[in-house]
C-alpha cells in the first residue's frame, strides 16, 4: 500500500464524498426551483415582447424590465393580465 494511502487519508475523502453528496441532496430541490424561475423569466421577456409588439396594433404598452419578466415568471398568463391592469390604472 502506498504511503500516502494511509486509513485517515481515505476516511477523509470517504467524509468528504458523503457530505457532497449531502450537499447535492439538499440543495437539489431548491436550485431545481431557481432553474425553473430563470427559465420561466425568460419566457416572460419573450410574453413581453410579444404583448408590446402585438399591442403596438392597438395602443397597449408593457414596459421591458427584469420585474415585470419576473412577475410573468411567477405568475404566468395572469401575469400579463395583472400587469396590463396596473398599466391602465397608472394611466387614469
Amino acid at each position: 500500500m502506498p504511503a500516502y494511502l494511509t486509513p485517515q487519508t481515505i476516511g477523509t475523502f470517504i467524509i468528504a464524498a458523503l457530505l457532497i453528496l449531502l450537499c447535492i441532496k439538499i440543495l437539489r430541490k431548491p436550485l431545481g426551483c431557481l432553474v425553473r424561475l430563470v427559465i420561466n423569466t425568460i419566457g416572460g421577456f419573450i410574453a413581453l415582447i410579444i404583448v408590446n409588439f402585438l399591442g403596438g396594433f392597438i395602443g397597449i404598452s408593457i414596459g421591458i424590465n427584469w420585474i415585470n419578466a419576473l412577475i410573468i415568471g411567477i405568475f404566468g398568463l395572469p401575469g400579463v393580465g395583472f400587469l396590463l391592469v396596473f398599466q391602465w390604472l397608472l394611466t387614469l
